[in-house]
């Protein structure tokens, strides 16, 4: 498979697994929920997935034709994760949880079809 091959794989599969639009996750992102999950490097700071999540507004808001190879690597850690995560997803209501917060800080609303 070629690199532009790849890079298809990784648009479309990006396109499945991040369901908010880049204002509706930077809205997301200003919130305490947001910024209260995930894992904070030692010391404190920005956890990965707010880190991540700034990074997929950045990547939305390019033209496909502009993406980097730097955007497409972090589409695929995105895909990758999502996919890991919602395996995890906790028995009950899960509208207020940690798991929730968590994917969408990487673009992914659980409750959104």
């Amino acid at each position: 498979m070629s690199d532009d091959d790849d890079d298809q794989q990784t648009e479309r599969d990006f396109a499945d697994a991040v369901n908010m639009t880049p204002s509706e996750l930077r809205k997301w992102l200003d919130t305490d929920e947001s910024k209260h999950v995930g894992q904070k490097p030692p010391g404190g700071g920005e956890s990965t997935g707010h880190e991540s999540g700034r990074h997929i507004i950045r990547i939305l808001e390019k033209h496909k034709a502009d993406r980097t190879d730097d955007d497409h690597a972090h589409m695929r850690k995105v895909v990758g994760y999502v996919a890991r995560h919602s395996e995890q997803r906790p028995d009950g209501d899960v509208h207020d949880t940690p798991w929730r917060y968590s994917l969408m800080n990487w673009g992914h609303d659980p409750e959104k079809h």
